[in-house]
């Protein structure tokens, strides 16, 4: 079994469900109701402690993790100074860091020995407007910070985690291709590339990353949506699968899953097509095992469930509403 967890915007609640690992079936445990808008979520690379920002109270909250049942416990709490639109925790748990779209910065906040927030951000770094993700490598040694719309760039940062600082990395920015608007990124687990959706440009950048220098090199560009579509787009988040074998991002808009097959020596990409699904997919999560993935829709608060084949395609195993606004999933590790 594994946990998901949703976080309801508008419901002011974080919705729990258990996740049948040889079935796929879902069912809902309980509602953590947590006022202020939570949107963004995290959890601690040990899984005892997760993180929610208020999008409308401007906080961000710890909880514990019961270990049996998964609830949630609230533990602290820390103002902010804007929205949050994403946040992660480092591999030491120590720090979370988050991006800030109206504001235009990152930040990080100390996490104490117990798992919870109080004390300010040791970090709050203004960078360019529509600022969107923030999450380290595997060596914990560097992030990026991508901007959508017309800021348009990738800020490189180097992060030590000792005191949670971040440093301009050289170069400190890359500039993306006019109308990209790279949003969210995903390591590949053999640590040589990373793999950016672009909102604006509806398509999917795969770059080289030099992991000794921290480094970014683009050598790839697909689009998520097929080649007849003439509607409106725009590109939500990237998950690439455990195994490293396929890639996914999310279509607002065409509605529907892109997919690719990554070539693990070149890093190189293919199109798989695309997979219809809820209306405006914001939010979508692939489970540890790399059996399932789970996707959200803002339109109507439905959520499907798919098993991920052998092939990397979707196959549809059910929908259900889970609440108003539903901005992030996360889906834990098995739990015995």
């Amino acid at each position: 079994m594994q946990r998901v967890y949703i976080t309801l915007q508008s419901d002011d609640k974080i919705a729990i469900y258990n996740l049948d690992s040889a079935s796929g079936n879902l069912t809902h445990q309980e509602d953590i109701a947590v006022p202020g808008g939570p949107a963004p979520f995290a959890v601690s690379p040990d899984n005892k402690h997760a993180y929610t920002g208020l999008r409308v109270g401007l906080k961000m909250v710890s909880f514990d993790i019961d270990s049996s049942s998964g609830s949630l416990t609230s533990t602290g709490s820390v103002g902010l100074e804007s929205d949050p639109c994403y946040v992660s925790v480092d591999d030491t748990g120590n720090h979370l860091l988050s991006a800030y779209y109206k504001a235009g910065h990152l930040a990080v906040h100390p996490i104490d020995s117990e798992g919870a927030l109080g004390k300010p951000a040791t970090e709050w770094i203004g960078t360019r407007h529509k600022a969107h993700c923030l999450h380290t490598d595997a060596s914990n040694s560097f992030a990026f910070l991508p901007h959508v719309a017309e800021s348009n760039a990738i800020y490189q940062f180097k992060f030590d985690a000792s005191t949670g600082s971040m440093t301009p990395n050289n170069p400190a920015i890359i500039e993306a291709p006019e109308g990209d608007g790279p949003r969210h990124y995903a390591y590949h687990p053999n640590g040589n590339f990373v793999y950016f959706d672009n909102e604006q440009g509806s398509s999917v950048t795969a770059y080289k990353f030099d992991s000794a220098n921290g480094t970014l090199e683009a050598f790839q560009t697909l689009s998520t949506l097929p080649d007849d579509w003439t509607g409106g787009n725009s590109c939500a988040q990237i998950h690439i699968s455990p195994s490293g074998e396929f890639l996914y991002a999310s279509n607002r808009g065409h509605h529907s899953i892109a997919i690719y097959s990554v070539d693990p020596d070149s890093g190189e990409i293919t199109s798989l097509g695309q997979k219809k699904t809820v209306g405006t997919p914001r939010a979508f999560d692939i489970d540890p095992t790399g059996n399932y993935m789970l996707v959200s829709g803002l339109d109507n608060g439905d959520l499907a469930t798919y098993k991920i084949e052998s092939s990397g395609q979707l196959t549809h195993l059910a929908t259900q509403p889970v609440g108003n606004e539903p901005m992030w999933l996360h889906i834990t590790d098995p739990i015995d």
